[in-house]
């Protein structure tokens, strides 16, 4: 809103400073900023009207250490991050940018699933919360929309990289004035595309459609019946991930804003053509707008740290670690950047595994020998380090340290090929 507001200021009026606004990278500072003012400000004031009402935490005795200190910390706080990434992203982003739409409304959709669960176990006393299917099916739906948008939709495009050549007119290319190679050009034409990144491999891409290539001439056309599933897949697991992630304070919050900085820097180079050039990856047109949504997801992971480190002085509930789990999966897939999740994404991952390990264990043991048996001593992992006497300050450091470690890891992955 203000970023249309200050562009027609400045071409009408010439108002001083309005054109500062056509920068993305003053209006991703300026989210970022903001998002920090609205945590800081609306936090506080949320924490002690949760606190009036009595939204508290229900804890579960599992024989932890310091479990029980934290019965009755308020929850619901992912409302917090919510609004810290909702605004900014309304004042300062592109509002016709469909990629900042797809966010927004992964953002609002998930977060609503995750409020509805949190208010029933709050105020309907009902600790099974929002059935586990209704969850999944309401994934699916983001997932449905996110897939058809993004297979569909003719604002999605790509530049495909060609090299100049006598077949390649000049006029149809794009040419990229760097010093490693002139040779290297983007096609003028953007392009319907099923591409996206793969890690470690020279050329890094890999195209959907190569899964369908069996069917044989004109496969190419039913990609969608595999990208579709694919993409509700990655919304459900990193979801579920972040959801898991969130039983230490300041565990899943941290974890979500070390991804996030790996996701801002993984979608200016894409979304720049020089660097895009340079690193020989994937060109995206107008992902650069996700810069200034990203930078409000940090901010707002950032400034919920502040009341969610240990001791935490409030918890997100479902309502904010489904929304970071969906929005992080989703950032991910408009990127084209999915396959690296594993990496990236690495503490959710093993989250989610060590619970599916345990339980899948459980049952087979019990199957065979009568009563079950647990490859860790709880399940998600955190919980087993915590059965171990591992303080839980610890654990989430250790956690967080390897996420960077992680990040990193993703970040190399441009150039390590």
């Amino acid at each position: 809103m203000l970023y249309s507001l200050f562009i027609w200021l400045h071409k009408a009026f010439a108002f001083p400073g309005a054109g500062v606004f056509q920068y993305i990278s003053f209006r991703a500072a300026a989210a970022l900023i903001t998002s920090l003012f609205i945590s800081m400000i609306i936090g506080k004031r949320l924490i002690n009207f949760l606190r009036r009402k009595q939204v508290g935490e229900t804890v579960r005795d599992l024989g932890l250490e310091g479990q029980t200190s934290k019965q009755g910390t308020p929850t619901m706080g992912g409302l917090i991050i919510l609004a810290a990434i909702l605004i900014p992203s309304l004042l300062f982003a592109k509002l016709d940018n469909l990629y900042i739409i797809l966010m927004v409304i992964a953002t609002v959709w998930l977060g609503l699933i995750g409020f509805l669960d949190d208010y029933i176990k709050v105020f309907k006393k009902d600790k099974k919360g929002l059935p586990g299917k209704v969850k999944v099916l309401g994934q699916i739906g983001l997932g449905l929309i996110v897939g058809f948008t993004m297979y569909f939709s003719d604002d999605i495009v790509i530049r495909e990289r060609v090299r100049q050549s006598a077949y390649v007119p000049a006029s149809d290319v794009f040419q990229v004035e760097s010093a490693v190679d002139r040779s290297r050009i983007f096609s003028k034409t953007p392009v319907k595309s099923t591409k996206t990144t793969i890690p470690f491999v020279k050329n890094n891409e890999f195209d959907y459609s190569w899964l369908v290539s069996w069917m044989g001439e004109g496969a190419k056309k039913w990609t969608w019946l595999v990208f579709i599933p694919i993409a509700i897949f990655i919304i459900i697991s990193v979801s579920n991930g972040a959801n898991l992630t969130d039983g230490l304070d300041g565990l899943a919050t941290g974890t979500s804003a070390i991804i996030g900085l790996t996701l801002g820097v993984l979608a200016y180079v894409s979304g720049n053509i020089v660097f895009a050039n340079y690193l020989n990856i994937m060109y995206i047109p107008n992902t650069g707008e996700l810069a200034i949504f990203i930078s409000a997801f940090v901010g707002a992971c950032i400034g919920f740290l502040w009341y969610n480190s240990y001791p935490a002085q409030v918890f997100m509930g479902d309502t904010g670690s489904l929304a970071l789990g969906g929005i992080v999966a989703v950032f991910a897939i408009v990127i084209r950047k999915e396959i690296l999740i594993p990496i990236f994404c690495g503490i959710f991952l093993v989250e989610n595994l060590s619970v599916v390990m345990q339980v899948a264990w459980f049952k087979y043991t019990k199957r065979k020998y009568g009563e079950g048996r647990r490859i860790f001593r709880m399940s998600p992992l955190h919980h087993h380090f915590q059965k171990l006497g591992y303080h839980e300050s610890k654990i989430v450091m250790r956690f967080l340290i390897v996420s960077i470690m992680l990040a990193v890891l993703t970040i190399v992955t441009l150039k390590l090929r």
